[in-house]
């Protein structure tokens, strides 16, 4: 961590951009003892602009280190909200160990959202965007953003699995490598607010009441017609078999 003082116009318990807009926080991973946090970016302005993903690091969540921006937008688009795994197993021929993004580019010309992948090799100091880019495209949908991307165990040795928001829905993919995806699923079209467009959805196994029982939860975000007013968020408890919630 940095050991200049610290800067007494700044927050101490909430981390800050150095400069310029911020918004969602994206791929957050615990990976060789540091937290990471990237971010929605514009780095030359104080308002909304060309989306990049800044990073920064913490070893106690409370402290943090700002690194350089992680990913610029490039001939593809935009950098929107996304994912960061370890490829553990080196399911994508990436290298042992690598950590991986997994992102939303967009490019504003045609409105068009497609998936990306980045790959790092040196604990997220630096990302080398994928040559193959982009490695899954919509299929007629204007808003198709947002890859929450998990590793789902199976007997076989288990697969990737991949939701996306699309529309009022969110999409469920499956992947042996990262790489090629195939669709396996959709959730949302008779559930749940549909007010607004669906955001940044979160799958994750809990536990009932502390006890052996679990069940996943299915959230997601929601543009518009939250109780308050704005944006907000809806939960679904249920089952989850690696392609169908």
């Amino acid at each position: 961590m940095s050991s200049s003082p610290p800067d007494e116009r700044r927050p101490r318990l909430h981390f800050a951009v150095p400069a310029g807009w911020l918004n969602d926080p994206n791929g957050m991973i615990f990976h060789d003892g540091e937290y990471h946090l990237f971010y929605q970016h514009n780095p030359d302005a104080m308002v909304w602009g060309p989306m990049h993903w800044g990073h920064a690091v913490s070893r106690d969540l409370v402290r943090w280190e700002p690194l350089p921006i992680a990913l610029r937008p490039d001939e593809h688009g935009q950098i929107f909200s996304g994912s960061v795994v370890r490829d553990a197993a080196d399911s994508a021929g990436f290298g042992a160990g690598a950590i991986v993004a997994i992102y939303t580019q967009w490019r504003p010309e045609d409105h068009r959202q497609v998936q990306s992948l980045a790959v790092s090799h040196d604990r997220g100091r630096s990302w080398t965007p994928f040559a193959g880019n982009p490695v899954l495209f919509p299929d007629g949908q204007r808003d198709f953003r947002d890859p929450r991307v998990l590793w789902y165990d199976t007997p076989a040795g288990g697969h990737w699995v991949m939701l996306l928001a699309v529309g009022q829905e969110v999409w469920f993919y499956r992947s042996p490598d990262l790489k090629q995806w195939t669709h396996t699923g959709r959730f949302g079209a008779e559930h749940g607010a549909h007010d607004g467009v669906w955001e940044c959805p979160e799958l994750l196994q809990l536990p009932v009441d502390g006890g052996p029982e679990r069940r996943w939860v299915l959230a997601i975000g929601v543009l518009r017609g939250a109780p308050a007013g704005g944006s907000g968020t809806q939960y679904f408890v249920g089952d989850f078999d690696g392609a169908q919630f």
